[in-house]
């Protein structure tokens, strides 16, 4: 599904062609298909290496990752891959140690969302003053079934904290410019898939969940999930508090899933509260067209411009080491809740 979203959105850069694919299951190579016509579908990352290329998007499930890019170690193409690096602590150091200085770029997607690069933009100027503290609310629908129902066991996923929250464990480093010390964590499994059975298991993945990470800055940050609550106009809040003033982005959810009994979807917006004058807001709209091609308020296509601009010799903005860092925190806060303490990191 998600590489479904990358093709739509690969197809928006003129300059992009997609020259084949590795898709194992038969429904998905022929949507995938659909969308590149022209590409070789293939079954091995040698035989996709063979067709000459210059850079590889992996978003195969969550457990695949570690191995795929151990495969392309040698292979001197760029690659992109999906969240999150890898579901496993064993394999963040070997996967940081080949990927020393080579063009592989983590897709942490909600760096690029209009309105929270509105928001981080905001955080690199003097309105905001020094910020103590950082709290983020994602308020959404369950996880969508998959290929396989891979996504229901935490064996495959790294935990819900590992797949679906490293994006805001690598926002808190990014925002806050800090690394974590200590991180505290509680959740649970109380609504969602508890009915639901594959091979005869449960699924084991959380659906709801506090955590609290400090910093070595001495800055705080905080998180609060929760799957069951679609409802919701808008599906992220992340604000930042400073000395001077407080800023806030808010994000809806995918426009596919708004209840349109509700009116028209809500437009994402930012928000300055100074401590001693009146707050202002501000509409961070996404282009339509960038909505109609995938989930993620544009961010899908901001991040292949900015990878494009690597490929050409930029800078590669979100590195293997900060897809580490953000499986770490989450690993972290997934140990915190099984053992009922704080992980010091």
């Amino acid at each position: 599904m998600m590489g479904q979203e990358h093709l739509r959105n690969l197809a928006l850069l003129p300059s992009i062609e997609v020259v084949g694919l590795i898709e194992p299951d038969e429904g998905m190579a022929r949507a995938a298909q659909a969308l590149v016509p022209g590409a070789a579908c293939v079954d091995s990352i040698d035989a996709l290496l063979a067709l000459s290329l210059d850079a590889v998007v992996i978003c195969s499930p969550n457990h695949c990752h570690a191995d795929q890019l151990r495969q392309l170690a040698d292979a001197g193409v760029a690659v992109l891959v999906e969240k999150p690096l890898c579901t496993s602590a064993d394999d963040l150091a070997p996967l940081l140690a080949i990927a020393t200085e080579k063009p592989w770029w983590v897709a942490m997607e909600y760096r690029y969302m209009p309105p929270v690069q509105a928001l981080i933009d905001l955080s690199r100027g003097d309105q905001l003053g020094d910020i103590h503290s950082l709290s983020i609310r994602e308020h959404r629908f369950p996880f969508l079934p998959k290929v396989g129902n891979w996504n229901r066991f935490n064996r495959n996923t790294g935990g819900t904290l590992v797949e679906k929250c490293c994006h805001f464990f690598d926002l808190m480093r990014h925002l806050l410019r800090s690394d974590p010390v200590r991180i505290y964590a509680s959740g649970a499994q109380n609504v969602n898939h508890l009915d639901e059975s594959y091979g005869g298991e449960t699924p084991d993945i959380l659906d709801n969940a506090m955590v609290v990470v400090d910093f070595a800055s001495g800055q705080r940050a905080s998180l609060e999930l929760c799957m069951f609550a679609e409802g919701s106009r808008f599906q992220e809040e992340i604000c930042l508090v400073g000395s001077k003033a407080k800023a806030e982005a808010r994000v809806p959810g995918p426009t596919r899933f708004w209840n349109t009994d509700a009116g028209a979807p809500p437009v994402p917006e930012l928000e300055l509260s100074p401590r001693n004058a009146p707050p202002s807001q501000w509409p961070v709209p996404v282009d339509p067209a960038l909505l109609e091609a995938g989930d993620h308020n544009g961010s899908t296509f901001y991040q292949h411009q900015r990878f494009l601009a690597a490929l050409d010799g930029g800078a590669v903005e979100v590195t293997v080491a900060d897809g580490a860092w953000a499986v770490r925190m989450g690993l972290a806060a997934q140990e915190s809740i099984a053992t009922g303490r704080a992980i010091v990191l």
